[in-house]
């Protein structure tokens, strides 16, 4: 069975996803976490994001794998484990923007079609129920305001680091992130005709996973 959730940055997919993933003894799978592994190499590279033929060429070398240890996601890169360095504003940038290219999507749209078909997933990112799995059970779109998102970030930033840029600075930068992701050529972040939408601005972790919990019995009895 197959579970997409799609939805902006910051909306809470991977939280969410995550939830409902071990509820149901699903697999997680987080497809943008894949973007950034490849990110954290383009970096490496010293590449330009605007350099498309360089982008599209690294990604092709690269090989991006899951594994899961205690139930938790690890990403690898050409065999490292770089799960720790994914969730850095410049990574996260990188990944918006090189992600725009055809030639990376496919790279890993490939792999995680082949997850789905290997076993029962939940997968969240920004094109699952639109390129990826069209054919899913069902579809999740997870949207917030982008003052929520901003908060939210800012929160995470200072827990985790002490610091954090100031808020208006982090809602510049997920409204620059949305544009980039809604306007590309290649899969577009975009409301499957057939997703649900759920708005989680005002709501709980436990609130939002419950109405998806909700939506997935109404769909599928689970």
């Amino acid at each position: 069975m197959k579970i997409a959730i799609d939805g902006p940055a910051g909306a809470g997919k991977s939280t969410i996803a995550k939830r409902l993933a071990k509820e149901l003894q699903f697999v997680y799978v987080d497809t943008g976490a894949m973007y950034r592994a490849l990110a954290i190499d383009f970096l490496r590279r010293g590449l330009d994001v605007k350099d498309e033929e360089r982008i599209v060429a690294a990604a092709n070398e690269d090989t991006v794998t899951l594994s899961y240890v205690n139930e938790e996601q690890q990403v690898f890169l050409n065999g490292e484990n770089v799960t720790a360095h994914l969730r850095t504003e410049e990574v996260g940038n990188m990944a918006s923007a090189s992600s725009a290219y055809a030639g990376v999507r496919a790279k890993l749209t490939a792999s995680q079609k082949k997850l789905a078909e290997e076993t029962d997933v939940v997968m969240d990112g920004r094109d699952i129920g639109t390129a990826v799995l069209p054919d899913a059970e069902v579809k999740i779109y997870l949207t917030a305001s982008t003052r929520t998102r901003a908060e939210r970030r800012y929160k995470e930033l200072m827990e985790k680091n002490g610091t954090a840029p100031e808020l208006s600075v982090i809602e510049k930068d997920i409204a620059e992130r949305d544009d980039r992701d809604m306007h590309r050529e290649a899969a577009p972040l975009t409301q499957a005709a057939d997703a649900v939408l759920v708005d989680s601005s005002t709501l709980t972790i436990e609130e939002v996973v419950e109405r998806i919990r909700e939506i997935i019995k109404e769909k599928t009895g689970l």
